[in-house]
C-alpha cells in the first residue's frame, strides 16, 4: 500500500470530493470496502482494465494532518496481458494509474517519485 500526499495547500477532499465515483470513472465498479491499516478503503474486485487484477483505494486520514491517498493496485504479469493480446492495455494501464494519482494529489509522476524519495532520506537513521 503506498500513500500520497497532496500539494502543499490542497486537500484530498477538495480535490476529489466524490472519492469512491472517481474510483469507479477511472477503474471500474467499486465493490466494497475493506479496513487497512485503521483506514476504510474502496474495493474493485474487477477492474476495468485487464492488467489490474484488484484496486484498494481511499483516503488515510491521520487526525490533525492532511488525509492522503491510499492506494493498492494488484496487477497481472505484463507479459501475460500482452500474450493474451492485450498490448495496448498495457500501456493503458499506466496511463490510467497516473492520470488517476494526479488528479487526486496533483503531482505528476516525477513529483510524486521525488517527494517518495525525500520521505525515504528523512526516515534514513542517522549513522
Amino acid at each position: 500500500m503506498k500513500e500520497y500526499k497532496m500539494r502543499r495547500g490542497e486537500y484530498l477532499e477538495d480535490r476529489m470530493p466524490d472519492l469512491q465515483g472517481e474510483i469507479e470513472e477511472y477503474f471500474g465498479e467499486v465493490t466494497g470496502t475493506e479496513a487497512v491499516n485503521g483506514h476504510e478503503l474502496y474495493v474493485v474486485e474487477d477492474p476495468d482494465n485487464p492488467v489490474f487484477e484488484r484496486i484498494v483505494a481511499g483516503a488515510a486520514a491521520y487526525g490533525g494532518k492532511k488525509d492522503r491517498l491510499a492506494v493498492h493496485f494488484e496487477e497481472r504479469d505484463a507479459e501475460d496481458v500482452i500474450a493474451e493480446g492485450n498490448a495496448e492495455a498495457a500501456s493503458d494501464a499506466v496511463e490510467v494509474k497516473n492520470d488517476f494519482l494526479e488528479a487526486a494529489t496533483g503531482r505528476d509522476a516525477k513529483s510524486r517519485r521525488d517527494s517518495m524519495k525525500r520521505a525515504v532520506e528523512d526516515d534514513a537513521p542517522d549513522v
